[in-house]
């Protein structure tokens, strides 16, 4: 599984999403890519997020923990989810689509963080590397390895993440919590 993208590869990923955002923007169908034409790194099935930005503000991010597709299909599907369904915010208009800047985050598979304590789960953190999965019944959220940049205290982080998923702030303390961490090869467009 490749762990690193090259500037062509990580080009033709950003051109990708763009055109898929594009499409929906102005009612078109959602274009596939050409999977054969496509470098072999971007035919393996991939979990990734879409993050969009505009004006430096956040206007959308959502993704998929597990690998379901190929990488190409699942950033094309994924830009569009992010666009237009996440439920934070307003379908993006086919006029802000230029002001908008695209970053994607391919996902190494989720690893169970086994902890003795919440003390020791605060330790095993490793703050701007991994991204943190919380389950707890059927609460479930997540943040990004980028989300340490905002929020670097681990029980901070962790609170939030438990707000997120619509429990108590410090339900992380509960030992029933199932944390799982994941990494996270993460490439934006250029700024304009």
């Amino acid at each position: 599984m490749t762990d690193q993208y090259t500037p062509e590869e990580q080009a033709i990923l950003l051109g990708i999403a763009r055109a898929a955002i594009e499409a929906a923007a102005n009612g078109q169908p959602r274009p596939h890519p050409d999977l054969a034409a496509l470098p072999p790194a971007l035919r393996e099935p991939r979990a990734c997020f879409v993050t969009l930005f505009e004006y430096g503000e956040l206007r959308g991010c959502t993704g998929t923990l597990a690998a379901r597709r190929p990488l190409a299909d699942e950033v094309s599907a994924t830009a569009i989810q992010t666009a237009f369904n996440d439920p934070r915010f307003m379908p993006v208009t086919a006029q802000e689509t230029p002001s908008l800047r695209i970053e994607i985050s391919v996902l190494t598979p989720p690893q169970t963080l086994p902890y003795d304590s919440p003390d020791d789960l605060l330790h095993k953190l490793r703050p701007g590397v991994d991204g943190v999965l919380l389950s707890l019944g059927p609460y479930r959220s997540t943040f990004l390895p980028q989300v340490w940049e905002n929020h670097p205290d681990p029980a901070e982080f962790l609170s939030l993440l438990c707000r997120k998923a619509g429990l108590p702030a410090d339900a992380w303390k509960t030992m029933g919590m199932r944390v799982e961490v994941y990494q996270a090869i993460s490439f934006e467009e250029s700024h304009t």
